[in-house]
């Protein structure tokens, strides 16, 4: 799906690490929440309530998830999931953007 419809966009922007990661966060009819962001080629540490699925829709980057000590590479039209509660940490190779599910646990 390359468009979102019937939706309501915060105007206020999330920002974080110093402007390098950027999103808006975006609620659905349904009551479902997505962040629609930009990540700047950094390593950065996030935590997560609950539980997120990231689509990557352009660039690269490494994954360290929770309980895991390799990482994981994924680009454009790869996803992960991270666990509820839970911190996870990214190494961006390249300008990334990305959209953010929060799911319910």
């Amino acid at each position: 799906m390359s468009e979102f419809e019937s939706v309501n966009v915060m105007k206020a922007a999330n920002i974080y690490f110093d402007g390098n990661v950027s999103s808006r966060t975006v609620k659905f009819a349904d009551g479902s929440t997505k962040s629609l962001g930009i990540m700047l080629p950094g390593v950065y540490q996030f935590g997560t309530e609950k539980p997120e699925r990231m689509e990557i829709l352009s660039g690269k980057l490494d994954v360290v998830l929770p309980g895991e000590s390799d990482s994981l590479s994924f680009e454009g039209g790869q996803e992960f999931n991270v666990p509820g509660k839970s911190k996870f940490k990214v190494t961006v190779h390249e300008v990334t953007d990305y959209v953010c599910s929060y799911l319910d646990a």
